[in-house]
């Protein structure tokens, strides 16, 4: 099914049940349970490193969570680079301090705003997590609130829950045995929202996103740029499984994630049922087909067998054809087999509905399957990789191969670029959490709640603009959502220039700049209001100010007056402005008596070269005007 076919998928009657988590770093001063800065740092700033191997621990019920459990497949070692701002609470050798009581604001804030109902008294608990991206083996999270709801165009959508939590080290190295991680992200304040699963379409999964996102944003205390906001999609049809497909970082590709998942599903599913109707079966016994491959033109295999490689084959009764069928677009159910292959350390998997191909021939595949006694109607799985990674490879693959059996399995899988995903591990469950013994809790208590100050939400803002000041609804929502829409306000309260023209300095001029390599980062809200100041004293016509911001942003130590006359934007008078359109006009007569008022659009481009920036448009084009009309009048 081409992707375009996912649209047209009746989503009530498939029975999509779909919500979505956001996890949003705020923007504190310091981390959540020490005092470092909460900014990023450049990797070759890092003067130290460590590194720890983790392991799963019980839980007080005694359990180990089946996620952490598949994490430990393989033993891989976790470096963790350091820098001169890391203290030993970021590197587990101290415990945590105190929560900080600048997050836990914020986390209210969000709370409030979300009309949740926030906890009498806070309690952080420890979420097993040892892929590395921790260097205690958990994640310190706090349930603050639940029980809240936004308002959509197809009616409330539950807010479950909230939680604030310290956000992971950042990856910045696979080495396969290792991965090095960066230590400047972990621990920097986030807050966990969690919808109900109330979204009934990819499209409404998008509304509500964007919605989340704008009354995050309206706090003016969250973090802003790529990967400081990651949206997490959970979801199933009938028949299939709940499914969370993590790190969407892009909002406008929420509504194709749960496309393609919900395709994903069905597409599971029909495999299913042509599995049953097959009697199809998945043998969990591995068979060292080596000798097979000892004269093997294939570079892949070869070049594993020269570093203590072996090929391992397993037999999937009556698979054939179903393992190469596409449940994505460009992924298949071998690449589902291959995934879970690929967690045991191999690079990927061999399967009889693609053979023959990468070097291996038609006749090798036939001797694999007259050793194996496997008939045309099953598929022969091969993996090549030294011994316990291949047997380990081959039993995901079988264990991946009895799940498509039974249909779509619980799991938590990667987003990928185009919408698609990739497994990543199985949906943890209870045993993954336990009490946090070093930090302690927090009352929150009438007198901390009336505190807080909620802002205007952007939504609020931009209504309020387009009715105050006259904005179309376009340009009101860009001014409402910028972090200059204060700056806006004060300066049509000094200068009650025409709005629209204050919006594009502001928001639209600064990224036209910055296209010509202009440093437009050099430019301060000062630098605005004394341009906006020379406008209202007809100092400098609105037409020069993108000219001006120009050379105020390459010159920033220059005041606007002297920005201004250094780039030739001091005012014409109207006398001026009037000899100068003249003498153009009459220098072109002919043109006005040939073109009539036609004339205007070529005269005004010759004028406009004189005038740009010392004249108002308005007033130009009217004296152009009249000085046209009166040759035509002679």
């Amino acid at each position: 099914m081409p992707t375009n076919q996912c649209e047209e998928f009746d989503y009530r009657a498939l029975g999509l049940v779909c919500g979505i988590e956001i996890h949003q770093q705020l923007d504190s001063a310091s981390k959540l349970f020490c005092g470092c800065p909460t900014k990023l740092r450049e990797v070759g700033d890092s003067d130290f490193e460590f590194f720890r191997y983790l392991r799963p621990a019980k839980s007080e019920l005694g359990e180990i969570d089946r996620a952490a459990l598949e994490e430990v497949l393989v033993s891989r070692k976790f470096i963790y680079k350091s820098y001169n701002t890391t203290c030993l609470v970021e590197a587990d050798e101290e415990p945590p301090r105190e929560i900080n009581p600048e997050a836990l604001e914020i986390s209210l804030i969000i709370a409030k705003l979300l009309k949740m109902r926030i906890v009498d008294e806070v309690q952080t608990m420890r979420k097993t997590v040892i892929d590395g991206s921790n260097t205690s083996g958990f994640q310190r999270t706090a349930y603050i609130a639940s029980d809240g709801y936004i308002e959509t165009a197809s009616g409330k959508v539950g807010i479950g829950i909230l939680c604030l939590e310290e956000e992971a080290a950042r990856i910045i190295d696979d080495r396969g045995d290792e991965l090095v991680y960066s230590l400047d992200r972990l621990g920097i304040p986030l807050v966990e929202i969690g919808t109900a699963p109330d979204i009934i379409s990819p499209a409404h999964a998008r509304e509500s996103a964007q919605i989340l996102g704008m009354i995050l944003r309206s706090t003016g205390r969250v973090k802003r740029g790529l990967g400081t906001i990651r949206q997490d999609v959970n979801v199933s049809i009938k028949g299939g499984s709940r499914v969370e497909v993590k790190g969407v970082q892009d909002l406008n590709l929420i509504d194709k994630i749960v496309e393609l998942e919900a395709l994903r599903q069905v597409r599971l599913l029909e495999i299913r049922d042509e599995l049953h109707r097959r009697k199809a079966s998945a043998d969990s016994q591995v068979t060292d087909v080596t000798h097979l491959f000892t004269s093997t033109g294939s570079k892949v295999v070869k070049s594993s067998m020269k570093n203590r490689g072996v090929v391992l084959a397993c037999v999937l009764k009556r698979f054939d054809g179903l393992v190469g069928k596409e449940v994505q677009p460009g992924r298949r159910l071998g690449t589902e087999l291959s995934d879970r292959a690929k967690r045991a350390g191999v690079g990927g998997i061999f399967h009889t509905d693609e053979l023959p191909a990468y070097g291996i021939t038609t006749e090798e595949v036939a001797a694999v399957r007259d050793l194996l006694n496997a008939s045309d109607e099953d598929c022969v799985v091969m993996v090549t990789a030294p011994m316990d990674r291949a047997q380990k490879a081959l039993q995901g693959v079988a264990a991946r191969a009895r799940e498509a059996l039974a249909g779509v399995p619980e799991e938590t899988r990667r987003a990928l670029p185009d919408g698609a995903s990739e497994y990543m591990r199985p949906l943890p469950g209870s045993a993954r959490m336990y009490p946090e013994t070093d930090v302690p809790s927090v009352v929150i208590d009438d007198q901390m709640l009336n505190k807080l100050v909620l802002p205007e939400l952007f939504a609020e803002r931009a209504v309020r603009f387009e009715r105050d000041y006259g904005l179309n609804q376009e340009q009101s929502k860009v001014i409402a959502a910028s972090l200059n829409y204060q700056l806006f306000e004060e300066i049509q309260k000094r200068y009650n220039l025409p709005p629209s023209i204050v919006v594009r300095a502001l928001e639209t001029v600064p990224i036209e700049l910055s296209r010509e390599g202009v440093p437009v980062a050099n430019l301060t809200d000062q630098h605005y209001m004394d341009s906006f100041a020379l406008v209202y004293e007809g100092r400098v016509a609105k037409e020069g100010l993108i000219d001006l911001l120009r050379a105020l942003a390459e010159h920033p130590e220059l005041c606007a007056g002297d920005a201004a006359s250094g780039a030739g934007l001091n005012g014409v008078g109207t006398s001026g402005v009037e000899d100068i359109i003249h003498d153009v006009v009459s220098g072109k007569a002919d043109l006005v008596r040939s073109k009539g008022e036609r004339s205007i659009a070529p005269l005004m481009g010759l004028v406009m070269k004189e005038l740009r920036g010392k004249a108002d448009g308005a007033l130009v084009s009217a004296i152009l005007k009249r000085e046209i009309q009166n040759i035509l009048n002679q």
